[in-house]
């Protein structure tokens, strides 16, 4: 009979110290692979496996069912990871959601549509999260023009803007590159596409793109952009109907007094800029803080705010990571001047030595858009024609986390937020 009971008592401990979750912990000393991490959440999704994002919870841990095939993706993309019994499942969730903690579970739904807006031809390295959408192995769709101008962006739920010149001006790479064969042959092709496609001008083609994505966020979607396709998206928007380019671009001179009818009220993020009207500099406005700046390379870091994750969910998810310092690096679009910034646009990085903004975040009717600065989060000071960033080296980066924190955020079910 003893022995029965001691039998019995040990099949129900069994039981209940049954596995039944899986926990992709984000810290900084667990984690093996934080980049990757993002890549199975997304690959349990499109799986319709259910997923809760653990904001705030070790660096943002992710919360998994506890079935083989997750341990095997796991183990195969060199993701570490923890089993869970019910009970400590129940003993995280109940910490996480006590009133004193800053801290939530956000269920994650569905897998995003993923588009990214490129040319033809680019190579995975030439953009940050094309990189790291091909390193975590999450699927994208790479559109350019034709796809946006025929209305295929309803197709997508997340759209990023590869580092694009919205303004019709080529990157300004002309002071520099002008004779150089690589910038003759794009801009041929581009004024190609843009007479294939009806219009006399690429600075007028591109500024059709723009207010297609624009159209594009005001209905529902997510939009991220980095480096120079952050501003000068917002520069075609309120430039709209204006000539703002030079003969060496278009053809014809410029608008006069331009600057004058400059639209803010058009833009997402930016008011009251000064564009650049010298065509050899290499810079769109004073939006941009990279001439400006004066800080030594090993001080050059910004802050991650820190948000409520349970009364302000949406910038929590955007700057989750295992550090708040993240390692600065440059851009053609460096950083954005704080000043210039619009008053319901919320700023989630900024650099204490001189008050630039890093990480921005806004509402656009329906939908939601991220800006974030600089070109590589593991590239410092990245020049045309450099090597790609390897990042089998940076399988932790705090900056490439920002960029899959943005990805993954569609998937989230939406709260309010109250802030």
């Amino acid at each position: 009979m003893f022995k029965r009971v001691l039998c019995f008592l040990f099949l129900l401990i069994s039981i209940m110290a049954k596995a039944s979750f899986i926990l992709l912990p984000m810290d900084e000393k667990t984690q093996k692979n934080h980049l990757k991490a993002y890549g199975i959440t997304f690959w349990c999704l499109e799986k319709n496996y259910k997923a809760s994002w653990l904001l705030n919870y070790r660096g943002g841990s992710f919360l998994l069912p506890d079935v083989l095939e997750i341990r095997k993706e796991c183990q195969i993309r060199g993701v570490s990871f923890e089993i869970l019994s019910d009970a400590e499942q129940t003993n995280i969730l109940n910490e996480i959601g006590s009133p004193s903690q800053n801290m939530e579970a956000v269920i994650l739904e569905k897998a995003p549509r993923i588009a990214v807006y490129t040319p033809k031809g680019k190579q995975p390295w030439d953009d940050a999260v094309t990189l790291v959408l091909t390193y975590a192995e999450i699927p994208f769709t790479a559109i350019y023009d034709e796809e946006v101008l025929s209305d295929q962006l309803l197709l997508y739920d997340w759209l990023h803007l590869h580092h694009e010149d919205f303004t019709g001006q080529y990157g300004k790479f002309f002071g520099t590159y002008k004779n150089a064969p690589w910038y003759i042959e794009q801009k041929n092709e581009a004024e190609l596409l843009a007479s294939k496609l009806g219009y006399t001008k690429v600075s007028q083609e591109k500024s059709a793109v723009a207010k297609k994505i624009r159209d594009f966020v005001i209905g529902g979607g997510f939009m991220f952009a980095m480096c120079s396709a952050t501003d000068s998206f917002d520069i075609a928007l309120v430039a709209d109907g204006v000539d703002i380019c030079e003969s060496m671009f278009d053809g014809d001179q410029s608008d006069a007094n331009y600057q004058s009818k400059m639209n803010f009220a058009n833009s997402f993020a930016f008011k009251d800029f000064t564009l650049e009207r010298k065509p050899e500099r290499y810079e769109f406005s004073d939006i941009d803080m990279t001439d400006k700046r004066r800080i030594q390379v090993d001080k050059d870091y910004f802050s991650l705010m820190d948000f409520s994750a349970k009364w302000d969910p949406i910038p929590s998810m955007l700057c989750q990571n295992h550090t708040q310092l993240v390692k600065g690096f440059m851009g053609q679009t460096t950083s954005f001047d704080s000043s210039l910034i619009k008053s319901n646009v919320l700023i989630m990085g900024t650099c204490e030595l001189n008050g630039e903004a890093r990480y921005i975040h806004g509402e656009k009717g329906k939908g939601m858009f991220t800006f974030y600065g600089g070109h590589d989060p593991e590239d410092y000071q990245h020049q045309v024609g450099d090597a790609p960033t390897v990042l089998d080296l940076h399988p932790n980066s705090p900056g490439y986390r920002l960029i899959l924190n943005n990805v993954l955020f569609p998937a989230a079910r939406k709260k309010k937020q109250k802030t």
